[in-house]
């Protein structure tokens, strides 16, 4: 290389201008590295954090996650590929454990932090974020606590210091007991400090109370049915069961609880005049809802969305070419809505002799006049979804005048009972676009469709668009269901009326359609599970009442242990003032494969080994 002025120059410029700015970069922050004073001084970054344990909380059965376990119990069938929940023979012993405490310690390291580097944040700002993360480990112990029973209780960093022994870092299990009364104290502790008011989305008092409503009425059942019911399920340190004594106590904190939320600034939703599709709207519509406390929020614009609606649309109006009606509800479900007179929800399809069916003028003629709940969870035959006709129908019973019967034709989806397939037909309908089908998958197995939770929306059932409709953790709902079983167990049988006839009068019964005469803990048990079905209620609250075993007892000829559709035909029967009209066929369902089997030792789930080989201190469950 030729070495000239002009290259010497600039390689001094160079080294000189390097050694200038040496101490710069060497001291440069790194841009992609969030150091702790960072953090704990930013609220934006704060609120980042919260929202990352927010989206941590478990679940069991939601729309975003674990749905396809609505088919796992009495509320639905899986129709999509495979079979699903449907070939459930026995519940696993682990099924619903739930052992969190990486979620627990990314809390309790938050609130030690927020002591240790928050130094412009003020005093009531740390507050409030204390009193939220409070709030979700109060949440997680809540969920662990209902699946296993007692659990430790770690409220602060567990730091290992490297001596070889591990066991100052192994705390034992705290009684089933203890660890309501812990949540119960930390939601009491934290309620006038949470803020966020007027919040659906982030917990503020009315959501402490409302999670303390939902704890202590689980704590005050499990205490008085598990000895009631002579199970009796304990262990000798207490990790698992509540003595009776303690029964009234804890109804009493859940009403107690519950009426702080009934004279907050809540109100059952009832902005559309017509009660089914008021009730569908009562779960769905984001603002304004006066009635949703607490909710798992989705957004379109933010790309925060959900594939629910994509994979359970009915099938005749489903938008994309893939996927639909994969949990479609049961029969038993739709039974357990009454009809508005009082009379219980069965569908009527056979005579009183059962020497003929019931003719009905419509398809939706059996469902007339029942409690609009109905309608606003499930799509039954003859009515509509997003303005459009769901054609729910089986096919034809046709009168063969010879043998003085009818004889059962199908066909596929949107077919005709007429051309050359059946040259003597009438030309009319065969089976809907939306089925039901016995077996074919992605179309309704059981005569039934999901309307709760599903997305009104144009295009949301595209697996391009997808919906944002989000998911009620608690609702006012479920706080006079709560109030009322509370007051109902406390002999407070007045106060048990009011709030359980409020809910039922918005679903179209008239005032005090329950009396003190007719008022009973099963009517109660009944209203949960049509007001709340498909929220993730169902199994908690059997286990809790100590009914599981016996509802779903693995019996074939227990109506609720296994799941039964109902298959709407038109009647052909030319000449026949019959002619046209509808009937109904109930019957197993066809891809049911066996009852429904839950067994005395899945009441708490095993904890798993490698917790226990970790932990000596950690006491088995029962059965294990």
């Amino acid at each position: 290389m030729k070495f000239s002025y002009k290259t010497f120059a600039l390689s001094v410029g160079l080294v000189m201008g390097l050694s200038a700015c040496e101490k710069e970069f060497l001291d440069r922050q790194s841009p992609s590295i969030v150091l702790e004073d960072q953090i704990w001084n930013d609220p934006n970054l704060i609120n980042s954090l919260l929202a990352n344990y927010y989206d941590r909380l478990p679940s069991h059965s939601q729309i975003d996650a674990g749905w396809e376990q609505y088919a796992a119990y009495d509320e639905a069938l899986w129709s999509g590929n495979g079979n699903g929940p449907n070939d459930l023979f026995t519940f696993a012993t682990n099924r619903w454990t739930y052992w969190d405490y990486g979620l627990i310690r990314d809390i309790n390291l938050a609130l030690d932090n927020l002591d240790k580097f928050s130094t412009t944040l003020s005093d009531e700002q740390k507050t409030q974020f204390k009193s939220e993360l409070r709030f979700l480990r109060a949440y997680v112990y809540f969920e662990m606590v209902k699946r296993v029973g007692g659990v430790p209780i770690v409220t602060s960093q567990l730091i290992y210091d490297f001596s070889g022994d591990a066991s100052p870092l192994q705390s034992p299990r705290n009684t089933e007991a203890e660890v309501y009364d812990f949540i119960a104290s930390e939601l009491d502790a934290i309620k006038v400090s949470l803020g966020n008011d007027g919040s659906s989305t982030r917990a503020n008092r009315y959501t402490a109370m409302a999670l303390k409503s939902r704890a202590m009425l689980y704590a005050g059942s499990i205490a008085k049915y598990n000895a009631l019911s002579g199970l009796n399920i304990q262990t000798a340190g207490g990790e698992v069961g509540i003595p009776a004594s303690r029964a009234a106590e804890y109804y009493q904190k859940s009403l107690d609880a519950s009426k702080e939320i009934i004279a907050g600034p809540y109100a059952l939703y009832k902005t559309n005049p017509n009660l089914g599709e008021n009730f569908f709207d009562a779960i769905t519509k984001k603002s304004p809802n006066s009635e949703v406390i607490l909710a798992k929020d989705f957004l379109t614009a933010k790309n925060r969305r959900h594939g629910f609606t994509y994979d359970n649309i009915p099938r005749g109006i489903r938008e994309d070419n893939l996927s639909s009606s994969i949990i479609t509800p049961i029969l038993n479900l739709v039974e357990a809505y009454e009809y508005l007179d009082g009379t219980p929800g069965e569908i009527r399809t056979r005579n009183a002799t059962d020497t003929d069916y019931i003719y009905y003028d419509n398809l939706s003629a059996p469902f007339a006049n029942k409690d609009a709940r109905l309608y606003g969870t499930v799509i039954y035959p003859g009515t509509t979804f997003k303005g459009q006709e769901v054609q729910i129908q089986a096919g034809v019973k046709v009168w063969n005048a010879a043998n003085n019967s009818y004889q059962t034709v199908e066909g596929g989806l949107s077919s005709v009972y007429g051309g050359s397939a059946f040259p003597t037909g009438d030309g009319k309908l065969l089976t809907g676009s939306s089925g039901p089908q016995a077996t074919q998958v992605e179309v309704s197995n059981t005569g039934f469709y999901l309307r709760k939770y599903i997305d009104p929306v144009p295009k949301t059932s595209t697996r391009g668009i997808l919906s944002d409709v989000w998911w009620v953790r608690f609702r006012l709902g479920e706080i006079l269901l709560n109030a009322s079983e509370a007051a109902f167990e406390l002999g407070q049988t007045s106060d048990a009326l009011t709030y359980v006839n409020r809910v039922r009068e918005r679903a179209g019964f008239p005032a005090n359609s329950l009396t003190a005469s007719t008022l009973t803990l099963a009517r109660l048990q009944n209203e949960r599970r049509v007001e709340l079905a498909f929220e993730d209620h169902r199994v908690w609250d059997l286990k809790r009442w100590r009914i599981a075993h016996q509802v779903w007892n693995g019996n074939a000829n227990n109506y609720s242990a296994v799941a039964y559709v109902l298959f709407p035909y038109r009647v052909v029967r030319p000449g026949s003032p019959l002619d046209g009209k509808y009937v109904f066929d109930r019957k197993v369902a066809p891809r049911f494969r066996t009852p429904r089997n839950f067994q005395v030792l899945n009441y708490y789930s095993f904890i798993d080994q490698s917790v226990i080989n970790n932990n000596p201190k950690i006491v088995r469950n029962p059965f294990q």
